[in-house]
């Protein structure tokens, strides 16, 4: 088993089939039905997955495979798909939210340490997220 704790900036298609527990097939299948979905590709012409990537691949197969969203419907919700409400929607389905202060009221210094708080805590959570579905 990869060791996860460990972040990478990009993943091949093969890891993400093997994270996400999807065929390599379906990944570019969905490149094409999904426009959201468009990971890089190296000078090769190899696909390059971000993390966001990943995000959005697993809410689409659990659009698609465990709400039985057919992919027209999936296409609707994902109309209005953002990475950040999707970890938002993750995350108050893995743990209640709760009271943070807003970024305005604090000092400079501390806006970026919350905000390095925070991407850890998305970090985290996607990480979590992942082992589960593994």
């Amino acid at each position: 088993m990869k060791d996860l704790s460990i972040k990478k900036l990009y993943y091949s298609i093969s890891e993400v089939s093997k994270l996400a527990g999807i065929e390599q097939y379906i990944l570019r299948y969905w490149e094409t039905e999904f426009e959201q979905l468009k990971p890089q590709k190296n000078r090769a012409g190899n696909r390059i997955y971000t993390n966001k990537d990943i995000q959005l691949i697993l809410y689409i197969k659990n659009l698609l495979r465990e709400r039985k969203y057919t992919i027209e419907g999936a296409k609707k919700i994902l109309e209005n798909y953002s990475s950040e409400k999707l970890v938002e929607e993750q995350q108050t389905e893995i743990q209640p939210e709760t009271e943070k202060p807003k970024v305005e009221e604090i000092n400079p210094g501390t806006k970026e340490k919350l905000l390095i708080k925070k991407d850890l805590e998305e970090i985290k959570n996607l990480l979590e997220f992942l082992l589960a579905k593994l």
